[in-house]
């Protein structure tokens, strides 16, 4: 009851609550060619796909890093760290996945070329000597990408909600991988480096 009123107010202000089934179908059979993106997509797809390349850098850096990380790391604690190291690595490989989708879907090709990734990257490989070191670097990436996905969330805002949706849920894990290391770094360092 309550949408059909929305729907005669929204009439009477000569909007319609919602396009007519007939013109939803026209629309979808015009410019097929361009897959899921339709005429009430807000945003420009070339920018779109050109963010997503540097976030899909960014994740295959991390993945690298954090897999480096998980191989390397040694010490009389290091195995948990190891284990950590490894499951972040694969939570990073899946956000690459979701990424490389996106771009996809939006009619672009990622960009998996080594040559290119330090170039897009937001966070950087540093190859650390010690396990102290490595999770330092880890939280600095992590927060890095907590701020720039923070960033393109409100850039893409209602102009891309299906690429916004997809940068909070990586978001949300970013920001568990951030409160990871520095648990880790509590652990190992003896003394926060945050206050709680």
């Amino acid at each position: 009851m309550r949408a059909e009123n929305l729907k005669k107010k929204n009439a009477s202000l000569g909007k319609p609550f919602l396009t007519d089934v007939e013109t939803l179908r026209a629309q979808a059979r015009a410019d097929i060619e361009k897959g899921p993106v339709t005429p009430d997509y807000h945003g420009d797809v070339k920018q779109a796909i050109s963010i997503l390349q540097s976030v899909l850098a960014t994740e295959i850096v991390c993945v690298l890093r954090y897999t480096m990380n998980a191989i390397a790391a040694t010490g009389i604690s290091s195995e948990g760290v190891k284990k950590e190291f490894a499951e972040h690595a694969q939570e990073e490989q899946e956000h690459m996945n979701l990424v490389a989708a996106r771009i996809n879907q939006l009619g672009g090709v990622p960009d998996f070329n080594p040559e290119n990734l330090a170039s897009r990257s937001t966070s950087q490989y540093v190859e650390a000597k010690n396990l102290v070191a490595m999770i330092k670097e880890n939280l600095i990436a992590e927060r890095i990408a907590c701020e720039h996905y923070r960033e393109l969330i409100r850039f893409f805002a209602d102009k891309d909600p299906a690429t916004r949706t997809m940068l909070e849920k990586i978001l949300e894990k970013e920001e568990e991988h951030a409160n990871d290391m520095h648990d880790l770094l509590v652990a190992h360092q003896g003394m926060p480096m945050l206050s709680r």
